[in-house]
């Protein structure tokens, strides 16, 4: 088995549902039941990249046959659900922030050890106080002159953090690799806050808009027709694994399939006609299998995001 991380970049407010909620918001968000951080199932991924795969005969020996013949044999590709890295939150400066915390970090790294292999992994930012954020420098866009931040309406004392500036550079290589005025701009914006922080902005940052459904015949709304829909805001950026199991088709030829349907944006989740789930998915690591006695062939470096090997 080989394994890849894969990043998705969310143009569009993205909703991910459980189809109905128990409280306020009548369609919320997935989330882990655990830790309260959205996601997206990776059965859905798969769903959307199985329907852009055109070649019947490439679909069914990556995706797996259709449903009537699914007792034939199993697909060559798996994939995890897609879990948040950054949340993008209003900011005083800077119009907004992307914001992590110490603890998806550390789950990011764990896949990307599994994954890529890096000689040189970053450190994970240390946060000792909740009033306190991690930005790259005093110069970055959301820092005010009196070196705070301000997310809506928290305000933090901002920490100069070299750590910070490694972990955003080694993300912004994977969600932009060819967009250099991205990468500058996710740089600018990246911020670490403490992980009791962040579990307030998975409750209040997020987007919750107000549907209503009309009369055909009046045009006015309809009795009991209104609900509400929660969606992570358009640049959310998540993460994950997918992984390639030789069933019918080797690594090489599933992960050049997913690359090939990964050039152009795709729909994913729910609410599509109302523009929802409009995203990018982009692909890291690879060259090497997680069972590879020698890993040592192909190691790649968090600050530079090169690869090096034989």
């Amino acid at each position: 088995m080989e394994a890849r991380m894969l990043f998705l970049h969310a143009l569009s407010p993205l909703h991910a549902g459980t189809g109905q909620g128990a409280g306020a918001i009548d369609l919320p968000v997935a989330r882990e039941k655990a830790t309260g951080l959205p996601y997206l199932p990776g059965s859905s991924l798969k769903g959307v990249l199985r329907d852009a795969c055109k070649n019947g005969e490439t679909r069914k020996k990556v995706f797996g046959p259709d449903k009537d013949n699914a007792h034939e044999h199993a697909g060559s590709v798996q994939f995890s659900d897609q879990r948040l890295l950054l949340l993008p939150v209003r900011s005083l400066k800077g119009t907004f922030a992307w914001v992590t915390s110490p603890y998806i970090l550390r789950r990011c790294l764990r896949d990307a050890e599994n994954t890529i292999h890096s000689d040189k992994a970053p450190e994970i930012p240390v946060l000792n106080s909740v009033a306190n954020c991690h930005v790259i420098d005093a110069g970055c866009a959301i820092t005010l002159d009196d070196h705070r931040v301000i997310f809506e309406d928290l305000d933090f004392a901002a920490v100069l953090d070299d750590n910070a500036r490694v972990w955003a550079e080694w993300i912004g290589m994977r969600i932009f690799p060819d967009d250099t005025d991205w990468r500058g701009m996710l740089t600018a914006r990246f911020c670490v806050v403490h992980d009791d922080v962040m579990g307030f902005l998975l409750e209040t940052a997020t987007e919750v808009f107000a549907r209503v459904r009309l009369r055909e015949d009046a045009k006015t709304v309809e009795n009991n027709a209104l609900w509400y829909e929660e969606a992570l805001p358009a640049e959310t950026i998540l993460s994950g694994l997918v992984f390639a199991t030789p069933v019918k088709a080797g690594p090489g030829e599933v992960f050049n399939t997913l690359e090939g349907l990964m050039g152009k944006p795709l729909q994913l989740g729910g609410k599509a006609t109302v523009g929802r789930g409009l995203c990018r998915l982009r692909m890291a690591g690879g060259g090497i299998s997680c069972a590879d006695p020698q890993p040592e062939v192909c190691r790649q470096d968090f600050s530079t995001g090169e690869t090096t090997g034989r």
